[in-house]
């Protein structure tokens, strides 16, 4: 962190929101409504707004509507009504419609493009005067006397002659008096805030999945605007969570995706193959037929709900959205939460900078969104996720069952999480997975996806991927787990080189490919020692996702 002793250049703002998703988006959006001369600042480090969004997306409009009363005037480009809902459980060969849970309903609901809403929503912030910084990578934040004082942030890789090299200029700090941290899963400086302020104490480990997705653009009379299709089972084994998405929306587009709990015990498992299989079943292949895959992308999700939900305030800041963990992992949404999360935050900052002194920590924050509808609705659903854990598939989906249906989220036990990276097992001990080989028509490899994603990094700037103890990994990562890195990463970032891998002659060691980065942070997440750092690139660096992404 920064303690703002280097010379930089400065500004001073009286709000700065770091993160243009939902959430942040929402949150400057709420304080200029809430009052019109407050400065405010959104920093994003994508290179433009939009541009680092992954979602499937169904949008909920709850809060939506609550920002917006009228928006449904001038929507946003690609918002299709959801007009059929199916849930389907597949087995190896067949796929069985089962009755939606009431959780999962989406009456009412939209498909959109979710990087889409965010421009949108991007659009409305300007015209209220909010300040959009896209391109700066927040990669510090400002320490002082205890406060958190803004971040550092900027376009990295440009020399103070004007070119393009490996050493940077130190950045510029972005001050005020409150900082939203809005950065999304596994924020690189919500990772530190946590630690800095010991905000997950007393808290369930947060818990994660693997979310990856591609858009198609598939033959008109496939084709089914508004269509809602999920599943669960096959391809998974039983003691691994996860399932499927399939919408359709605008003009003949289908967003399919892919989710895989990143609890999963078997190191020989690649979530990204996973995927590629789970489009050859009869009941999914029959939608893609025909058509052509056009953008591919991934990120990491949020599953721990609210027992996982850290303290949302420190000195001189809060946390927002899926920095926190907003999402309702049974609904399979978290914009609305998020988004509501960051206007509750705004109203507590509007309040505090009406007041004479802005207190350092706006406990108001927490207490209003524990009175709000989020607080309500991640409490009614917080057994589900975790009794899959606890019990495996058909165990979990008894549970989710009994807790829906009998005690209609009212169960009076709470149960916990574990960390992902405790649950690898020694590939000695787990079964080899062999994977079909892509065909390049239904199913494809990494760097053919990546390649889609429109990934770019500067070329000259440092790895944002560190090793914090290179010696650490052969013992642990390559012997123990077979390198479980090389077939988690959904990218081809992480290759195992050496003689033992047959992958040429010399000493076994991981190289790191990190221009391929999607920026899911998965490997941030399940490496099994902690070991990887996933840390902010050059602003503007990563995914470049278009269309309907």
């Amino acid at each position: 962190m920064s303690d703002g002793a280097e010379q930089r250049e400065s500004m001073e703002f009286d709000v700065l929101v770091v993160g243009g998703g939902p959430a942040g988006l929402a949150t400057a959006i709420r304080l200029k409504q809430a009052r019109p001369d407050t400065n405010v600042c959104l920093v994003e480090k994508g290179g433009e707004i939009g541009a680092h969004i992954l979602s499937g997306a169904v949008l909920e409009p709850r809060a939506l509507d609550e920002l917006f009363p009228d928006w449904r005037d001038d929507p946003p480009a690609l918002a299709t009504a959801v007009t059929d809902d199916r849930f389907m459980l597949l087995t190896e060969t067949r796929g069985l419609k089962l009755p939606t849970p009431p959780q999962m309903h989406n009456e009412g609901n939209y498909v959109v493009s979710l990087g889409n809403v965010c421009r949108w929503l991007a659009a409305k912030a300007e015209a209220l005067g909010v300040e959009l910084y896209p391109g700066f990578a927040a990669s510090d934040f400002i320490l002082e006397d205890g406060q958190v004082r803004g971040v550092v942030a900027g376009v990295a890789g440009i020399l103070k002659d004007g070119s393009k090299g490996p050493s940077y200029e130190p950045g510029m700090e972005l001050r005020a008096t409150y900082t939203v941290f809005a950065e999304g899963c596994r924020g690189s400086l919500s990772k530190r805030l946590f630690e800095t302020f010991s905000l997950r104490e007393g808290v369930a480990p947060q818990t994660y999945a693997l979310g990856m997705k591609e858009l198609w653009e598939i033959p008109k009379e496939k084709h089914t605007p508004g269509l809602v299709w999920h599943s669960t089972g096959w391809p998974l084994p039983s003691d691994t969570y996860g399932g499927s998405w399939l919408y359709m929306l605008g003009d003949n587009l289908v967003s399919i995706g892919f989710v895989v709990g990143l609890d999963y015990p078997n190191p020989w498992l690649s979530p990204f193959d996973e995927f590629q299989r789970f489009k050859t079943h009869p009941a999914v292949r029959g939608f893609l037929e025909g058509g052509k895959r056009i953008s591919y992308g991934a990120r990491a999700l949020n599953e721990g709900g609210i027992q996982a939900v850290p303290k949302l305030v420190f000195p001189g800041g809060m946390l927002v959205g899926d920095a926190a963990g907003f999402l309702n992992v049974p609904k399979i949404k978290g914009t609305h939460t998020s988004m509501k999360s960051g206007m509750v935050a705004a109203e507590a900052i509007a309040a505090a900078l009406d007041g004479d002194a802005p207190a350092p920590v706006l406990d108001s924050y927490p207490t209003a969104l524990k009175a709000s509808w989020v607080w309500s609705e991640l409490e009614g659903v917080r057994n589900i996720r975790p009794g899959f854990a606890k019990y495996g598939f058909w165990g979990g989906m008894a549970a989710a069952a009994l807790d829906t249906y009998v005690f209609r989220g009212k169960a009076p036990w709470t149960w916990g999480h574990h960390a992902d990276h405790e649950t690898l097992k020694p590939a000695a001990e787990s079964k080899k997975i062999a994977y079909p080989k892509p065909d390049g028509v239904l199913t494809f490899d990494r760097l053919s996806s990546v390649f889609l994603s429109n990934t770019n990094h500067e070329e000259h700037q440092p790895s944002h991927l560190v090793l914090r103890d290179p010696a650490a990994w052969k013992g642990t990562n390559w012997q123990k787990f077979a390198s479980p890195e090389s077939r988690y990463c959904p990218a081809a970032v992480y290759e195992a080189v050496g003689e033992e891998a047959g992958n040429g002659p010399g000493e076994m060691h991981l190289v790191i490919n990190s221009q391929n980065c999607v920026h899911c942070k998965t490997c941030d997440i399940k490496d099994p020692l902690q070991n990887i750092d996933w840390k902010t690139p050059e602003g503007g660096g990563g995914p470049n996702y278009i269309g309907g992404m």
